[in-house]
């Protein structure tokens, strides 16, 4: 493998872990959203909505 193909490997290989390892510490960090409860808060309705 000659020198330029060496160093297109790495780099490439070097992006992708880095977008790996961003998007994963992302994930983790991330709050989650506060949803409503949809049996609480459907107690008033009688039909269901189209």
């Amino acid at each position: 493998m000659n020198t330029e193909a060496l160093i297109t490997m790495i780099v490439t290989q070097g992006i992708v872990i880095g977008f790996t390892a961003y998007f994963f510490y992302k994930v983790l960090t991330t709050k989650p959203k506060t949803e409503p409860d949809s049996f609480t808060d459907n107690d008033n309705q009688i039909e269901r909505e189209n």
